[in-house]
């Protein structure tokens, strides 16, 4: 082979690994904006109660733990070692939002609320604003129903079967073990 036709081959090597090192770069670079530009699908993450403002301002000294179950649900911690002290912990992560927490610990002396304390709470209205953030100014709804819409749906009160409908109960059970003989 000649030398000029020697040169002119490791010059277009060259020119074509410039150009490959060059479109590497480029194509990295480009890949790295789309990749910052798409970001997955992230699920909302929601845990625990929604404790509302009214609901805590329902609660009063010296209801039963029955009571407070009935007004705030089932409290998500309870521990063995501190019988008296419910927690209840509401987390919600979404994405493009700062998580939120809030907590709020009811305490007791044996069946009776002694008191409770916590981070201030939303009103029911405020929480579902701060839910819907893809229509910014819109009016929340009305989150109480009026006496025309409860008297639709008026309960019906059955009586229940005579007690006389109902076969008496056997007062003798078929024995677990055989009897001894």
């Amino acid at each position: 082979m000649s030398a000029s036709l020697v040169r002119a081959a490791r010059l277009g090597l060259a020119v074509s690994a410039a150009a490959a090192v060059a479109a590497c770069g480029t194509v990295d670079g480009v890949s790295k904006r789309i990749a910052g530009s798409i970001t997955p699908y992230r699920i909302e993450i929601v845990q625990g109660n929604f404790i509302s403002r009214e609901q805590a301002a329902a609660l009063k000294p010296g209801m039963s733990r029955l009571q407070v179950r009935d007004i705030l649900g089932t409290p998500l911690l309870t521990d063995i070692f501190h019988a008296d002290r419910w927690d209840y912990v509401f987390t919600l992560n979404r994405q493009g939002v700062p998580p939120q927490e809030r907590r709020l610990t009811v305490f007791f002396k044996g069946d009776a609320l002694d008191h409770f304390e916590g981070d201030p709470m939303p009103t029911e209205a405020e929480f579902v604003a701060s839910l819907d953030n893809r229509r910014k100014g819109a009016k929340v709804p009305a989150l109480e129903a009026t006496r025309e819409q409860l008297s639709k749906f008026s309960v019906t009160h059955t009586q229940p079967p005579p007690a006389s409908a109902t076969p008496p109960v056997s007062a003798d059970y078929p024995p677990l073990e055989p009897a001894p003989h």
